[in-house]
Formats: structure tokens, C-alpha cells, sequence
């Protein structure tokens, strides 16, 4: 039977035996929508998720380099013992990873509605490598997006067996915020100068950042950069987690491994702390109201094509309704109808 024509339930067996095909099958599926996504997010979300690692920032600060060397280096371990904080003895090893995802959440091409391929050209040193996979992701007709689209395909990914999965992202707008915050540890890039630290503070980066880089530290301005961050920090909340700001020189590989112990580490304090499940429920809670959004924007739009919208809009128009009355006999509230859940 062929990747086509198989099941949800032979595809995502398939994917868990190593078939990449299937599995792309299965995220091409998630991206689409549709009743058979909702098909594939039944079984994947029967398992755990596997841990995910948000990379977000400005344009140009190097992520997908970045991400390049963070997956080699995952790959390969860090064969180093590091302390947990400076000047302390208790060690935080990031061991090697088996398998490593790579979702390259990039721009939707105007052409062809798919993503433009720029991440998976650079990082094609690991293209014969079995145990990464790398896939571009792009809003294409998912009803909510890449905001839903993704944390679904995270979980088909831990449903066929990877471990570790890395969720790049484009930018620092609405969206991007949004898909990098779905991770369990979340870094914002930004490259020495004024202007990354400005626009990571005002789009709102500070509240979902788990650990702060500083790429591209070859070049001057990197001390600048590192103050204007701890500054930053030093005006939010306390918490009992405070991002580190780390310098990295993504094209040489330099700090990479630092970058890695650092993720480890936080991926132990939120284990520890029992700030991880916290979160995932909180996350699940999140993903379940898109979900309940996109169901009502479906009814909306098969509503907005029927005649009595039309009736509704010409009511409006007479005088004789006003658009919440209107609105209300044509979509009532919830409390009004059926309990779905009883």
C-alpha cells in the first residue's frame, strides 16, 4: 500500500519505523487540515510530546545557522561537563540525542502557497544524515495557521518516535511569537547592535524568551548588546528563572555548545521545578480555544454564503436590525445550545 492511499494509523506506524515518506505524509496531512488532520491529531496526541526548542528573532541575526550547528551539536552530543550556574560544582551534561526535527516555520510562497525552502538549503550538510529530519512549514489553507498547524506537527513528530524537535521561525511578529512560545524552551536571537535589542522589547520577546543570544558576536558591539539585555531583565518580574544572555558565532560554531548546556539546563529546571507539565497543560489549554476558534470561524463562513446572512445584511442596511442582533439569530450563543461535552 502506498504512503498515499495508507491510513493515518498505518502512516503514523510506518513513520515510527523510520519511513520519512510516511511521515512526511503525515505533516503534509497536518498542514492541510481538514477532517483528516483531526484524524492524525487523535493518535499522535495518545503520546507524550517529544521536547521542543523555539528559536525566534529578527531577520538576518543568523537563526538558521544558528539552528545548522544547534542540531549538530545536539547530534553529537556535548561531550563536556558544565556547572549548573558559575562558580558552582553541579554539573548539567546535554548527552546526545538519537533523532532531531527540524520545522522551518518559513514565509508561504505567493506562487505555490508552500514554504520558501531557505532553511533546508542551509542545512544541507545534514541531508544524508537518517537521523534528522527537516521540514518547511507555511500557513498554505490551514484554517488557524501556523499557530495550530504546529504544535500538531510537534506531535506527530513524538508520535514517531523523535525526541527533540527544533521550531524555527521567520521573524519576531505576531505569528512568530506565538508558534516560538509552543516550545518548552524558547531562545530569541538577536546580533549586536541597538536596534534587535529595541525590537526585541517591543515585540514583547522578554515574556517568552527562556534563554537570550547574542549572534554573530565577532562583530563590535557585542558588549552593547549583552547590557541592553541584562538591563531589560533587570526591569521585569522576578522569577525563579532568569534567561541567560549568551554569545554565540553561529558561522564558526563558536559558543554553540554553551548554547547547548544552557537549553539542557533549563530543560532540568523545568523538570525539576514542575514548570514543564505546567506549561504543556497550559499550552494544550491554548490549543484547544484555536481549535474552538477555528470550529466557530468554519460556521461563520459556511453562514456568511447562506440566504439568511444575505436577509441579515439587507435588514441592516433597512434600519429594521442592528449587526448584534443580526449576528445573534444567525449564530446563538453557546450557552443556548446543545452541551457538546456532556
Amino acid at each position: 500500500m502506498s504512503s498515499r492511499s495508507a491510513p493515518p494509523e498505518a502512516l503514523l506506524e510506518a513513520a515510527a519505523g523510520g519511513d520519512r515518506v510516511a511521515l512526511a505524509r503525515l505533516l503534509s496531512i497536518v498542514e492541510r487540515g481538514g477532517k483528516e488532520a483531526g484524524d492524525v491529531a487523535r493518535l499522535a496526541y495518545a503520546t507524550p510530546p517529544p521536547y521542543t526548542v523555539g528559536i525566534t528573532g529578527a531577520p538576518g541575526s543568523g537563526k538558521s545557522t544558528l539552528t545548522n550547528q544547534l542540531v549538530r551539536v545536539a547530534r553529537g552530543g556535548w561531550p563536556r561537563s558544565t556547572p549548573a550556574d558559575p562558580g558552582t560544582a553541579d554539573p548539567v551534561t546535554a548527552d546526545p540525542v538519537d533523532q532531531v526535527a527540524v520545522l522551518a516555520v518559513d514565509p508561504s510562497s505567493p506562487f505555490s502557497g508552500g514554504a520558501i525552502l531557505g532553511d533546508r538549503i542551509r542545512m544541507q550538510e545534514h541531508a544524508t544524515d537518517p537521523s534528522i529530519f527537516i521540514r518547511s512549514m507555511a500557513t498554505r489553507g490551514h484554517l488557524g495557521g501556523l499557530a495550530l498547524a504546529v504544535p500538531e506537527a510537534v506531535r506527530v513528530l513524538g508520535a514517531a518516535g523523535v525526541p527533540l524537535v527544533v521550531v524555527e521561525t521567520v521573524g519576531v511578529g505576531q505569528m512568530e511569537v506565538e508558534v516560538a512560545s509552543a516550545a518548552d524552551t524558547t531562545l530569541v536571537v538577536v546580533t549586536p547592535g541597538w536596534g534587535d535589542s529595541m525590537q526585541a522589547s517591543k515585540a514583547g520577546l522578554l515574556e517568552i524568551a527562556d534563554l537570550f543570544v547574542v549572534n554573530k558576536a565577532d562583530r563590535p558591539g557585542l558588549h552593547d548588546a549583552r547590557r541592553d539585555l541584562e538591563q531589560m531583565l533587570d526591569l521585569s518580574a522576578p522569577a525563579d528563572w532568569r534567561p541567560p544572555v549568551l554569545a554565540t558565532t553561529a558561522s564558526s560554531g563558536e559558543g554553540v555548545d554553551e548554547l547547548w548546556a544552557a537549553i539542557a539546563r533549563h530543560r532540568s529546571h523545568l523538570e525539576e521545578s514542575g514548570t514543564l507539565g505546567v506549561r504543556r497543560k497550559a499550552r494544550l489549554a491554548q490549543e484547544l480555544r484555536r481549535v474552538l476558534t477555528a470550529r466557530v470561524l468554519e460556521e461563520v463562513r459556511a453562514l456568511s454564503v447562506a440566504g439568511r446572512f444575505d436577509d441579515a445584511v439587507r435588514s441592516i442596511a433597512d434600519g429594521t436590525l442592528d449587526p448584534y442582533r443580526a449576528a445573534e439569530e444567525l449564530l446563538p450563543p453557546v450557552a443556548t445550545r446543545s452541551d457538546p461535552l456532556t
